[in-house]
């Protein structure tokens, strides 16, 4: 008998589970990593869900454009504005459905389709007691002297790259060709990715490395350490907006508009700033984490919409390839 009431139970368990629904989010590695804000966004939607949240980390747009309609995700959440009009035109993602009028952007934002969670500024970041006076303009900084030692990504392989060389295209137009040289003998190594980069800067192997104008939150907050800072230049910065949406195809309708409105819910926004060391979409700047509250942020802001991203994309790129290798 006691066997029977075992078995029953175990039944009556495992058919509780089948029947308890999956929403299949796509995102990138560094969003569902235990020091990423995956895990805890996960607990917290399954809390008002009713359901279990499965992450596919990995590539986000090539998976999804290779796996086309046959693609298992409800949700992607990771692509950023540079790559917007390439998963567009898939025809793979419905409108998202949500009232944008809590977003904090420093842009205005008019998309139906594409969700932001949270943005950044490309910036250089550099360690105080390494340098001492930082460039105080990108000109000032093609001027500096060729042992200054900075480390960047690559292009072809980085969205950090890829905003790097369209932030140098807003800059310099005609002339990034020229200005690339210029950088060029200060440019100690160009990475694959932003995290060998940044290991190099941390490492004391470089001066300033490219990356956010949050980064240093994370050192005054995770570290208690004052020392990083980010060069701001009068020229500007360039905006990047990372992004939600819903897949057309999805199964899970209703999940998934649940999910595209949480994206913008307090909840979710409060773990933004410090899972992802990036500024909130939908957060006030009086509710950022006080070390948010000291950052130096540029008050001229970079941006290219989709179309002139997509448009300018090979010439930066060919830009930054010729001008290193005069």
């Amino acid at each position: 008998m006691k066997a029977l009431t075992i078995a029953a139970a175990m039944m009556t368990a495992s058919a509780a589970l089948a029947q308890t629904p999956v929403l299949t989010v796509y995102a990138p590695d560094y969003f569902t990593s235990e020091w990423g804000p995956g895990p805890k966004i996960e607990e917290l939607f399954e809390a008002r869900c009713g359901c279990d949240l499965q992450y596919k980390p990995g590539d986000l747009l090539p998976r999804i454009l290779l796996e086309g309609e046959r693609t298992e995700a409800d949700v992607v959440i990771g692509l950023n504005t540079d790559v917007t009009r390439k998963a567009r035109e898939s025809g793979l993602f419905a409108a998202h459905g949500v009232d944008t009028g809590a977003l904090t952007l420093p842009i205005d934002w008019t998309d139906d389709v594409f969700l932001p969670f949270n943005y950044g500024h490309t910036a250089f970041v550099y360690d105080t007691t390494r340098l001492k006076e930082a460039p105080a303009s990108f000109e000032a900084l093609l001027e500096a002297p060729d042992d200054l030692k900075i480390v960047i990504q690559d292009p072809r392989s980085s969205i950090s790259g890829l905003a790097l060389v369209l932030w140098v295209q807003a800059v310099y137009g005609e002339g990034a060709e020229a200005a690339w040289a210029r950088l060029a003998p200060k440019i100690l190594t160009v990475t694959k990715g932003w995290s060998e980069s940044y290991g190099l800067f941390t490492d004391g192997e470089a001066d300033m490395v490219l990356s956010y104008t949050t980064s240093p939150a994370y050192h005054i907050i995770a570290e208690e350490d004052l020392t990083k800072k980010a060069a701001i230049f009068p020229e500007g910065h360039y905006f990047m907006v990372e992004l939600a949406a819903k897949v057309a195809g999805t199964d899970q309708p209703e999940l998934a508009d649940q999910f595209m409105e949480f994206v913008l819910s307090e909840d979710f926004q409060g773990m933004i700033a410090t899972g992802n060391w990036s500024i909130p979409a939908a957060l006030p700047q009086d509710k950022w984490p006080e070390g948010f509250q000291q950052l130096d942020l540029p008050e001229k802001v970079l941006f290219y919409s989709e179309d002139e991203a997509a448009a300018l994309r090979d010439q930066a790129i060919e830009a930054w390839r010729s001008g290193l290798s005069q």
